[in-house]
């Protein structure tokens, strides 16, 4: 069955189409499509994994046409950053 592996950085993204036996786990497609060689930052033990924007375990079983997302680490507190562009774009006004 054909899945696909996504994963993106700010500068690069991949996308791989691949074929996995039924019965493939997450783990299973992101190690046959080779992108743990293209991009050695990725950790599988501490990078979240999903399937269609749902996080997931590496073990959960796969069905034809799914998308298997690598999802990279939040730098940042996400609570703060519209607070933080909100108070930019007060600043940059008052500068006006």
């Amino acid at each position: 069955m054909k899945v696909g592996i996504a994963y993106a950085l700010p500068q690069r993204q991949a996308w791989f189409d691949i074929e996995v036996p039924d019965g493939a786990t997450i783990k299973d497609a992101i190690e046959r499509s080779g992108i743990l060689k293209q991009f050695p930052e990725i950790n599988l033990e501490q990078n979240k994994v999903g399937v269609f924007g749902k996080v997931s375990k590496l073990d959960a079983v796969l069905n034809a046409g799914d998308r298997v997302e690598i999802y990279r680490p939040i730098i940042c507190d996400p609570k703060t950053v519209p607070r933080k562009a909100k108070a930019e774009g007060a600043a940059s006004e008052a500068e006006s």
